[in-house]
């Protein structure tokens, strides 16, 4: 399990688009419709990186 929420270059590279994202909407532009879609992007991300892991997980478990 450790190795799965360790640091990979997915877990890196989510962690980055989610910040890069989330940083631009609130720093950059700072318009709630902006921040909205940002947040959308970020739950997509998560939603992404949460199958991957699921994915990966079940393939290594040993039922």
């Amino acid at each position: 399990m450790r190795e799965l929420l360790g640091p990979s270059y997915r877990n890196l590279a989510a962690l980055a688009v989610v910040t890069v994202v989330l940083g631009v909407a609130y720093v950059v532009v700072r318009h709630p419709l902006v921040q909205y879609g940002a947040w959308l992007v970020a739950f997509a991300v998560w939603m992404a990186w949460f199958v991957a892991v699921a994915r990966e997980w079940i393939s290594k478990a040993d039922f």
